[in-house]
């Protein structure tokens, strides 16, 4: 065996076979390494793809929400509520529409109303709101007060502080 290692052609031979030892070892350890990046950034492109998704999202609703200021004809918060009640057929149950001023933004000028609405089921609550959601207009509801009514615990009584977006 001793002799085997003076030859100079089983040293070199040896010698080739340890650096291809070796090299095969630094190319498992790079390989999984890359398989790690890999992961890493498939993981980084889901992240990505959900993000992507979520900003689709909100563009469409921001541009539907820019759509609608300019589809309606209402001048002011008391016409726009009065569309928005009159085809529920509500509007024999509002009891006052109070402005309660306005004030200039960087849209337009954003108008707000008081509304009082008195022996309303649950029904048309709820009708109100999707109307006032669906509106072919911009209105918000800032704060909503719902008591029951005292001739019929069913019913009950809305108050609603609710504002409307003109465009300049």
């Amino acid at each position: 065996m001793i002799g085997l290692l003076r030859d100079k052609k089983v040293i070199f031979g040896l010698s080739a076979l340890a650096a291809v030892v070796i090299a095969a070892a630094i190319a498992l350890h790079a390989l999984s390494s890359e398989r790690k990046d890999l992961d890493k950034l498939r993981k980084q492109h889901g992240e990505m793809l959900s993000v992507r998704n979520e900003y689709i999202s909100l563009s469409q609703r921001v541009q539907a929400r820019e759509g609608r200021k300019n589809l309606s004809n209402a001048r002011g918060i008391v016409q726009a509520v009065e569309e928005v009640f009159t085809p529920v057929g509500l509007k024999g149950k509002l009891k006052a529409i109070k402005s309660t001023g306005g004030r200039e933004t960087n849209d337009g000028y954003e108008e707000e109303a008081d509304i009082s609405i008195e022996k309303l089921t649950m029904n048309e609550m709820v009708n109100i709101f999707y109307r006032i959601e669906n509106a072919p207009m911009v209105l918000t509801v800032k704060k909503v007060t719902i008591k029951k009514s005292f001739e019929n615990p069913e019913l009950m009584n809305v108050s609603l502080l609710v504002s409307f977006l003109k465009p300049k």
